[in-house]
């Protein structure tokens, strides 16, 4: 379990959860899981075989970048192994994405140059991560809604909910099913 994240100080609290914000940081955490991903990939790949190590790799990187956003990008502050599967399935969703994309390009274009495969899974990949953004911060680390709450005056307000005043008396109404302030004051 984690700590609910707490806003940094001096900072208003439409700047801290704002989703440009969320995405920068989702960015940088994210590339910085990956980047240490592929370091472990090199260092893996000698004593492993590559499909392992990709493997492997995968899954710590995966594991590491869930934690970091729920922390920094998010600032949710859920953990547990519920929103590591969540997190997981929006990674594979990306795999497919990315690997149907590249599927398209070899059926399309057999012979295309290694620089044409590299413009087609960066731009998967840039199109997976936008779509791994939303869903991470509007599914896997929503904010629970407030409850609403209707503004004074607004004419929305339940009779029940009104406070009831007699001869300057201020006398609080409770939440009955059916109840109004008009009955509330006969049964005093």
């Amino acid at each position: 379990m984690t700590a609910p994240a707490q806003r940094p100080r001096g900072r208003p609290a439409s700047t801290a959860h704002s989703p440009v914000a969320a995405f920068v940081r989702f960015v940088v955490c994210g590339g910085g899981v990956g980047l240490a991903a592929s370091g472990m990939l090199v260092l893996l790949s000698g004593p492993l075989p590559m499909v392992v190590a990709n493997a492997l790799v995968t899954v710590v990187s995966t594991l590491a970048a869930t934690e970091l956003h729920s922390r920094i990008s998010f600032r949710s502050g859920r953990g547990g192994w519920g929103v590591h599967l969540q997190s997981g399935l929006t990674v594979a969703v990306g795999y497919a994405f990315t690997t149907g994309a590249l599927l398209a390009l070899h059926s399309l274009r057999p012979t295309s140059s290694a620089l044409v495969q590299q413009g087609v899974y960066l731009s998967a990949s840039a199109l997976a991560g936008v779509g791994r953004f939303a869903l991470l911060r509007l599914v896997v680390f929503a904010r629970p809604a407030a409850p609403a709450v209707p503004a004074a005056g607004t004419g929305t307000e339940r009779a029940a909910d009104a406070p009831a005043t007699t001869a300057g008396a201020h006398v609080p109404v409770g939440r009955r099913p059916g109840s109004s302030t008009i009955a509330a004051c006969a049964h005093m």
